[in-house]
């Protein structure tokens, strides 16, 4: 018998990732579906260490390689860009640059804005933005932009 603990040292998979396997049984195929609890001692519940073996082993097979480390989610830079393709940040930014530069300076609300102009998510522009108004600052302050 394992607990949820030893499956997360095993898979290297977060609280809650563990708990979503869990919790979406369910839905999954029965080869990569995670066993049911076998016992329970107080809050802790525990599983047949062969059961969770295999599901590990199928759910490598199926979904991908190692150990999960972040929640199995690909690496990103914090920015919205992921690995070495940020083209399409880099476009937003310029275009919230140039809306900086016509209006002068930052205003109120431009995020969405630009997010209705040019469609995406206002989240999305706001980090593009706030990205801009960085080089916008550096630029008017007499120092040469970085990067556009």
């Amino acid at each position: 018998m394992v607990s949820r603990a030893w499956i997360r040292q095993l898979t290297g998979a977060s609280s809650s990732t563990a708990e979503r396997w869990y919790a979406q049984r369910g839905v999954q195929p029965e080869g990569r579906r995670h066993p049911e609890v076998a016992l329970t001692v107080g809050t802790t519940h525990y599983f047949d260490q062969q059961a969770v073996e295999s599901f590990w082993a199928a759910w490598q097979e199926e979904v991908g390689t190692g150990r999960l480390g972040a929640a199995g989610r690909k690496p990103g830079d914090g920015q919205g860009g992921y690995g070495a393709d940020r083209s399409q940040r880099d476009r937003a930014v310029s275009v919230a640059l140039a809306a900086l530069r016509e209006e002068g300076g930052h205003r109120r609300g431009m995020a969405a804005r630009l997010a209705r102009e040019h469609g995406g998510v206002a989240r999305s522009w706001q980090r593009a933005v706030a990205e801009a108004w960085a080089l916008y600052e550096a630029e008017t302050a007499g120092a040469a932009p970085e990067g556009l």
